[in-house]
């Protein structure tokens, strides 16, 4: 019997399954074969107006109900080539002009549009290939590769240049939405607040709490699941096309090598190994492509090593990407409420307390001031706030430590309630402000002061008696700054440290070292702006710098010690240190007259005097980013009833300034050679009856 055929075999396996020896490459996405509109005639609005629009209409809409309609906006395809200029700029470094877009990649946003905004079937997360978009930055291979390596490829891939763009989209619609419904008590990844907001808030709003509460609820909103982050995304938003291209970037499954591991799951020796390979690419000279973007300076990777511990997690969820840090705000957000209604509960003045009269006080505290709330006796003020930065919760209690447990077994049972996860005993902590609570790298405690306190008595007697006082006091953390330094290898010690030399700027000249300095210290002295120990800390940083170009500056021009660098380049560096001898060559004076070398500005901070001194400006606890507030104006402007009543207002009141009036005073004068006495009379009386004042020189000009 002779052998079955190639056919024949070939018709024996099921079309169904896979071949024993030949795995099937999976099919393609279904691609629609209509034709694609013009992109051209598309493109008649500017996303910018669009966007703004947005933002109006979502700070005017009632808050309680859900926004209605997000498919109109997610149509646009002026907001898709938006969205791919800020992925362009993301990825190659430059943003690209809108008439710069070629027609063939409108064409591909188009289907990228028709793919995302379609519920069936899903929009294909991750994908490694067919895909609809690429990155300019990712050059077209011609090199045929083994099948192996294609494999392993394409398992590693990084997250599709596609899904950023979509990300993107989503986070220009869904962002404007949920703004106005955030508590004002929250103050990471949202625009218009950072820490610098939540330490002034501090400063304002914690004074003469005796008990704080710190939780890290890290590990809660890291394992959130996708179901409670669509509930609670549900609340505020109800278009069905955005939750379902919601919940397919939630629910898609990630390749494992397209994450990178976090550094806290690596082990020492894999954490070793991580920190060699970095280093070796940092001191391998690479030149750069025309389209790769440029490395950040080395000043601002600096800066970024000086992150505090509750800015440097950010939450990851599924493929949403830059979408992640937003929907963990959202969730958190139902705590932020909550945490609301606790406060107002909470809270009850005592009698003898002249301060806190009123649960919703929204009054400005100045932080100089020290707070005299009563601290002893039958009545006490209880009263509660608290911030929240990111997954970092603070709370002060002014009361008795039984409340604060109370307070704290609350917020634990509430977080197993709501996100189905119970909080670590260890995360959740309670302190006292006499020993200190270390928040954004800086300490929260409290200074006890005894002010004289003079007045009069009955009689004409002037007494004077002993108050007491306390006095809220942010410093940065040493301990913290001093890790970071030694973490960027600045630095070795722990206790006394001692500087090192900063190798990463060998190769640099004296002129671009100290300005990169500069800019690092500059950065440094506004992030350290708000601590009472301003000029302490910013004088350590200066210090640490200082000294570390001292000693690269003798290893590089070979000066043994620090001591010869600081007598030739003066106590700042700012002097050259290598200057000719030879009496044919022209000076450093010379050749910075002709242009041919840089000038070389000195390390800044090299006294103590030319640091600046802490702001103590006071801040409105009822405070509200820019954009909010012109957002509201806007919005009450464009109310009819609002503008009617305004205008019948302004007529008949006849309101208007004094400069105006003053104008058509001399304007009458000029044209009559007179002035209008009765005019003149009659206004004069408006501005003093209402306590304005007049200028001297208009003053003048009446009394002749």
């Amino acid at each position: 019997m002779p052998p079955p055929s190639r056919a024949a075999l070939r018709r024996l396996i099921p079309t169904t399954g896979l071949h024993p020896l030949r795995r099937r490459a999976p099919p393609p996405p279904p691609v629609d074969e209509s034709p694609l509109p013009d992109p051209y005639a598309l493109l008649v609005h500017d996303p910018i107006d669009l966007l703004s629009a947005l933002w109006r209409r979502a700070f005017a809409h009632p808050l309680p109900a859900p926004f209605p309609n997000l498919s109109g906006y997610a149509a646009r395809l002026d907001l898709w080539l938006l969205s791919y200029q800020r992925a362009c700029a993301h990825a190659t470094g430059s943003f690209p002009p809108r008439q710069a877009v070629p027609l063939p990649t409108l064409h591909s946003l188009l289907r990228l549009r028709a793919a995302a905004l379609r519920r069936h079937p899903a929009f294909p997360w991750g994908a490694s290939t067919h895909l609809l978009l690429r990155s300019p930055a990712d050059a077209p291979s011609t090199v045929p590769v083994a099948r192996h390596k294609l494999a392993a490829r394409l398992a590693n891939a990084p997250p599709p240049f596609q899904d950023r763009v979509v990300q993107e989209l989503l986070l220009l619609l869904l962002e404007p939405v949920f703004e106005p419904r955030f508590s004002p008590k929250s103050h990471a990844f949202r625009p218009g607040r950072g820490p610098h907001t939540a330490i002034r808030s501090v400063r304002s709003g914690f004074a003469a709490y005796l008990w704080f509460i710190t939780a890290d609820l890290t590990t809660v909103v890291d394992a959130l699941s996708s179901d409670t982050i669509l509930s609670c995304v549900e609340k505020s938003v109800s278009d069905r096309k955005v939750l379902s291209l919601l919940k397919s970037a939630l629910n898609a499954p990630v390749r494992p090598g397209s994450v990178p591991p976090r550094e806290q799951d690596l082990d020492g020796l894999a954490k070793k190994r991580l920190k060699r390979k970095v280093l070796r690419k940092s001191r391998k000279k690479k030149v750069l492509n025309e389209d790769e973007p440029k490395p950040d300076p080395y000043w601002l990777r600096l800066f970024f090593g000086f992150a505090p511990e509750q800015a440097c997690h950010v939450p990851d969820y599924g493929h949403c990407g830059i979408l992640s840090p937003l929907l963990a705000n959202v969730c958190l957000n139902e705590l932020d409420w909550w945490m609301e209604e606790r406060i107002s509960e909470y809270f009850r003045p005592s009698r003898h307390d002249s301060i806190w009269k009123e649960a919703g006080d929204e009054g400005c505290h100045n932080p100089s001031w020290p707070e005299f709330v009563p601290s002893s006796g039958k009545e006490k003020t209880r009263k509660m706030d608290f911030l929240r930065f990111g997954s970092h919760v603070l709370i002060g209690v002014r009361g008795p430590r039984e409340d604060a447990i109370a307070i704290r077994s609350q917020l634990m049972e509430f977080c197993e309630r709501t996100f189905g996860l119970r909080p670590q005993n260890s995360s959740v902590e309670i302190e006292h402000i006499t020993r200190g609570i270390e928040f954004l790298d800086h300490v929260i405690t409290r200074r006890v002061i005894y002010p004289t306190l003079r007045y009069t008595a009955s009689g004409g007697n002037i007494v004077s008696e002993k108050g007491i006082g306390t006095l809220l006091s942010v410093t940065a953390s040493m301990q913290s700054c001093i890790r970071h330094f030694r973490k960027l290898e600045l630095v070795k010690g722990d206790r006394d440290p001692e500087p090192l030399p900063c190798s990463p700027m060998l190769y640099s000249g004296q002129a671009h070292t100290n300005s990169q300095m500069n800019k690092f210290l500059e950065t440094m002295a506004d992030w350290y702006k708000y601590a009472d120990n301003r000029k302490k800390i910013v004088g350590f940083c200066a210090y640490v710098i200082r000294s570390s170009l001292a000693k690269l500056y003798a290893a590089r021009y070979r000066l043994k010690s620090r001591a010869k660098v600081y007598k030739i380049a003066s106590r700042d560096l700012s002097r050259p240190l290598r200057e000719s001898t030879n009496n044919d060559a022209p000076e450093y004076s010379d050749l910075l007259r002709m242009g041919v070398v840089d000038f070389i500005e000195g390390v800044q901070f090299a006294r103590m005097s030319s640091i600046p001194s802490c702001d103590y400006t006071t801040f409105p606890r009822n405070w509200l980013p820019h954009h909010e507030l012109v957002l509201h104006e806007y919005i009450k402007l464009q109310d009819p009833k609002f503008f009617c009543g305004l205008h019948k207002t302004i007529k008949r009141q006849e309101i208007s300034s004094p400069q105006d009036d003053v104008s058509r005073m001399v304007w009458h004068y000029k044209v009559h050679g007179v002035y209008d006495s009765n005019r003149t009379s009659k206004k004069v009386n408006e501005w003093r009856s209402n306590d304005e004042a007049v200028s001297g020189d208009t003053q003048l000009l009446l009394d002749e």
